[in-house]
């Protein structure tokens, strides 16, 4: 199915409906967002770029605070340093990507006292930024499995910032360039069923 008829909001992609139902109706998009490993060496364009980021700016967050950051690494100086923050296990697929973006909160209120919701929020900015780049064709995976400490040095992160992920991003590449081990994963995985995630009412007491 090419990227120019196939529309993420109204139907389901073929390797997303071989490996995934909804127990309850909702939009196909939410179904063909899923995290690939392999990455074509097709460029991301700026623009498509600033879209997924300006999707991510507008997620919610307490008090408006917007703690989240972006740290975008396109050109080749910049993806090495990315690249060599992340350990290797991870680096055989994502050194293929064109682009790598880092997800990065502010921990404080504007007034300097500790805002406890940074990293929620951030993931909402992630979410966010994830089902854009969905939309436009592109594939993300976040990377938490990254050297931070080296990443406060090589990045030049202040105190008072954390990094939270390296998300590479790109269209979707063969899984046969994959080795073994990761081939044998690339296709959507499921999900718990919604019953299994929903606690009605708390949870019950415990037995004496």
């Amino acid at each position: 199915m090419s990227q120019q008829t196939f529309n993420p909001t109204e139907q389901l992609s073929e390797e997303v409906q071989a490996n995934r139902k909804a127990d309850h109706s909702i939009n196909p998009l939410f179904l063909n967002r899923w995290s690939p490993r392999s990455f074509s060496d097709q460029n991301v364009s700026e623009e498509d770029l600033l879209t997924v980021l300006e999707a991510a700016r507008w997620a919610p967050s307490a008090r408006n605070g917007q703690p989240w950051r972006f740290i975008l690494a396109k050109t080749e100086e910049q993806l090495q340093t990315f690249r060599e923050l992340i350990f290797p296990s991870n680096r055989v697929w994502a050194d293929q990507a064109p682009a790598i973006i880092g997800l990065a909160s502010y921990k404080l209120w504007e007034d300097g006292q500790p805002n406890p919701y940074h990293a929620f929020d951030t993931g909402a900015a992630w979410q966010a930024l994830a089902l854009q780049a969905s939309l436009l064709g592109l594939s993300t995976r976040a990377i938490a499995s990254f050297d931070k400490e080296k990443a406060r040095t090589a990045l030049n992160v202040p105190d008072d910032y954390d990094v939270h992920l390296l998300i590479p991003i790109g269209y979707q590449g063969q899984a046969d360039a994959l080795n073994e081990d990761f081939r044998s994963l690339e296709k959507p995985n499921g999900r718990r069923s919604l019953n299994d995630s929903i606690i009605e009412g708390g949870w019950a007491e415990p037995q004496a």
